[in-house]
């Protein structure tokens, strides 16, 4: 109940804090405003780079030099909340449990993605039914899932990090989906979600754990067998 209550306050605390403001006036900036603006008003698929360049007040060549496409400015809208949420204090954080503290993270990215809920909202009424776009969102959501596993103090590199990226990745996006549709001012269903999601996470890497430590010699020999297989296969068809 401690915690529950403690994270409750902390959830007060989050909803007086200012939303992030952009770091400057530069072009980039602008480009990325627009996109959002324009992304909580229509389709991912039906805004053009000119109307970006339009909304944000420069020009297509001024875009062209800080852009490739329109997945680029939401990379670089992913960029801007992983930089908020890393900037967020975490020394009081320390002494608690791996969960503890990438549900702090977690959280965190959430208060960080507010302002532009509608916007996300429909980007992922895009990504349901264009796969292409899931896949290249679950790429971007993947390397900003490193920084907030680092950012917690567990492991995010090598295989094992790689799978715990990934792991992470695709309970987040269940828990945006929760947010989605959560109203209330505390996000009680949201932090519910998160915790059943880390339990699962935490499930999860205690198996990858035994998994990782399987000793090569028991790895190596199915391996063998493929290969034997493979050879059998290049035989027949000779």
């Amino acid at each position: 109940m401690a915690r529950k209550s403690t994270r409750k306050t902390a959830r007060k605390s989050a909803a007086r804090t200012p939303a992030p403001q952009p770091r400057s006036d530069s072009i980039r900036d602008k480009a990325v405003a627009a996109f959002m603006a324009l992304l909580a008003e229509r389709s991912f698929e039906e805004i053009g780079l000119a109307e970006v360049a339009g909304r944000a007040g420069v020009s297509l060549s001024q875009l062209r030099g800080e852009f490739g496409s329109t997945l680029g400015i939401l990379a670089a809208q992913m960029k801007d909340i992983d930089r908020v949420v890393l900037d967020g204090s975490s020394e009081d954080m320390a002494e608690e449990s791996p969960r503890e503290r990438l549900f702090e993270v977690l959280m965190r990215r959430i208060d960080a993605l507010a302002p532009n809920k509608d916007a996300i909202a429909s980007l992922a009424r895009s990504a349901r039914r264009n796969p292409g776009l899931a896949f290249a969102l679950n790429g971007l959501a993947v390397r900003s899932q490193r920084w907030m596993l680092t950012a917690a103090g567990i492991g995010s590199s090598g295989p094992r990090g790689a799978m715990r990226a990934q792991g992470a990745a695709l309970m987040f996006a269940r828990v945006v989906g929760v947010w989605l549709d959560d109203d209330e001012e505390g996000l009680d269903r949201t932090m519910a979600a998160l915790d059943r999601g880390l339990a699962s996470a935490e499930r999860w890497a205690g198996f990858l754990d035994d998994l990782m430590s399987i000793p090569a010699c028991v790895a190596r020999g199915p391996r063998r067998r493929r290969r034997r297989d493979e050879y059998d296969e290049e035989i027949e068809a000779a």
